[in-house]
């Protein structure tokens, strides 16, 4: 498995389930338990065109995206279905505030889509012993941002992310440690992994090949033979849970952060910043290396009852050492327990943002040794 910085990845898969129907359902809460199907109308007549999403009602009609709209009614047959347009502008809106409430968790995100996007948390979870937690502070961030159930796969790289995100559907969540890949990979059919279709899984099939763990047993020169290079090399790594992408964020780092799990739950502020000093060390460096500073520091709570809360400032010039970090951070977790009553804090972190480009500095990967 990959590594970064000497610890394992922790990469997580956060799709919003049934993205377009479920806004629907959202905003017109009386639809609830009603089989409903949104669609792209062609305009020929009032059923020609295609299904966009379908909720659960529909789907187990057999109703899913892509198929014909009159299919789907003729599926749906006396059932009171609601047949709905696609309203695109209120869906990217809704992506929008998605992304933005995951942002927090990490500065390194690649947006797959308008409702999946892949999370490094490699830093934020400190590790697989913690992935649990953050992944139930994704799933309430979102809900508590847009209202929207979504599922969320963990794993040590984007492939087993995203196969537990698609097991764990709807609104669940699955964390795969290294130790368990090729257990939890074994007894699924080879079409759950990504990039295998009906075409590739019917090839395989007729080798014999049914299950993941069936394709770990063919041999790799025969799988490149047989499907080519790229496709057979692919194939050989995925069986076996090693296939590890990396994250191709669209847009340059937004954020560094880090978050730790307390000694105790605590709500005394100058605990928590003890606790909080070597990974403002590490940040900082990490800055000072990659040539950047920040202006923005927040500061990131998590309540015994995994409640997210978050206060933020900017401070007045770009800064990369460590004493200014620690008095903002000392002001906004004071501000943030008196705000609200009772809270004792299980998790905390730090997230340094509005980063900016030092002129005239040099990154370490700007020095090699010549021979």
């Amino acid at each position: 498995m990959a590594e970064r910085g000497g610890r394992l990845r922790v990469i997580a898969c956060v799709d919003i389930d049934y993205f377009f129907a479920q806004a629907e359902e959202l905003r017109r809460p009386e639809l609830a338990g009603r089989p409903v199907v949104v669609c792209v109308f062609s305009g020929r007549d009032e059923l020609s065109g295609a299904v966009a999403s379908a909720n659960y009602v529909a789907r187990s009609f057999g109703v899913k995206a892509g198929m014909p709209i009159r299919e789907a009614v003729r599926r749906l047959g006396e059932k009171e279905a609601v047949l709905l347009p696609v309203d695109r502008q209120y869906y990217l809106e809704l992506s929008r505030r998605t992304f933005e409430a995951l942002e927090r968790f990490s500065g390194v995100m690649e947006v797959v889509s308008v409702d999946e996007v892949f999370i490094d948390l490699t830093e934020f979870a400190g590790g697989f012993d913690g992935a649990a937690e953050v992944g139930a502070e994704l799933k309430r961030a979102v809900r508590e941002s847009t209202g929207l159930r979504c599922s969320v796969g963990i794993g040590p790289n984007k492939l087993i992310a995203k196969v537990a995100c698609d097991r764990s559907k709807p609104d669940g969540l699955m964390v795969v440690r290294p130790e368990d890949v090729e257990r939890f990979l074994e007894g699924l059919p080879v079409t759950e992994l990504p990039f295998v279709g009906r075409k590739v899984g019917g090839r395989l099939k007729e080798m014999g090949v049914e299950k993941v763990g069936d394709l770990t047993k063919v041999d790799p020169q025969v799988l490149t033979e047989r499907f080519g290079r790229s496709l057979g090399t692919y194939l050989y790594l995925a069986s076996r849970g090693r296939y590890d992408e990396p994250l191709s964020p669209r847009t340059e780092r937004k954020q560094f952060s880090r978050i730790v799990t307390l000694k105790r739950d605590s709500a005394d502020v100058e605990e928590i910043l003890q606790q909080l000093l070597g990974p403002v060390e590490d940040l900082c460096s990490r800055l000072v290396g990659e040539g950047l500073a920040h202006k923005g520091v927040g500061a990131i709570g998590i309540s015994t009852d995994l409640k997210v809360y978050s206060r933020s400032l900017t401070l007045p010039r770009p800064n990369r050492e460590r004493a200014p970090v620690v008095r903002a951070l000392r002001s906004l977790f004071a501000e943030m327990l008196s705000d609200v009553s009772g809270l004792r804090l299980r998790r905390a972190g730090v997230r340094l943002y509005e980063l900016v480009r030092m002129r005239g500095q040099r990154t370490l990967t700007d020095f090699s040794t010549e021979t």
